[in-house]
């Protein structure tokens, strides 16, 4: 079997929900977001991942991914690691995009970056670096972050420049996985939050 890897974005916070650029300011899940995430545990339990009894987990150690991770029914199995933590915006963190585009009004975040913050380099080194740790061995791995370094991955694994994540959106307590096509790395599932609408 070719590794695959499967990304879920941590639940709802008042910051994802406001549309604040929520990086390194560690921000808990609403109770939404904890029914998210639970309802999200329930759907891996069941076909076609069945408990993922074999893929090695890991999570951001910010509290609103680990949260997920453990709401989920993830935690016992997970190792927190900081390449899996959410772009640090710098001086927009906190900021919507409507705050910063009053400065700003042709700012493009996968094209500017930010200021005082990680640059899009950056962004995608450690992408490139959870990709290929997803990809080392026969195995498939769960991980539980973010939406904007999750997007990031999801470029890299498909050999894209970073800027791509910018046409890929991922939604609070959503499942994305990916595989492979013809021997060529595939998106099989993106952003489904199936799981929140029953």
């Amino acid at each position: 079997m070719a590794p695959r890897i499967l990304l879920v974005r941590h639940g709802q916070t008042a910051w994802s929900l406001s549309g604040r650029h929520t990086g390194r300011t560690d921000i808990p899940l609403l109770d939404e977001g904890r029914r998210g995430a639970k309802l999200l545990g329930e759907r891996l339990q069941r076909a076609p991942w069945s408990g993922l009894a074999g893929a090695e987990v890991r999570t951001s150690p910010l509290v609103r991914a680990a949260e997920t991770c453990e709401l989920a029914g993830f935690g016992d199995r997970a190792q927190p690691w900081d390449a899996l933590l959410e772009f640090d915006y710098g001086g927009y963190e906190g900021l919507t995009p409507a705050q910063i585009k009053s400065d700003r009004p042709d700012w493009f975040i996968w094209r500017d970056g930010v200021p005082d913050g990680e640059t899009l380099a950056d962004v995608s080194a450690r992408a490139d670096e959870v990709v290929e740790w997803a990809r080392s061995a026969d195995r498939d791995v769960l991980v539980f972050a973010h939406g904007h370094i999750l997007r990031a991955i999801g470029a890299r694994w498909l050999g894209e420049d970073v800027s791509f994540a910018a046409r890929i959106r991922l939604d609070p307590a959503s499942v994305s996985v990916l595989g492979w096509a013809y021997e060529a790395p595939a998106v099989e599932v993106w952003n489904d939050s199936a799981h929140l609408e029953g």
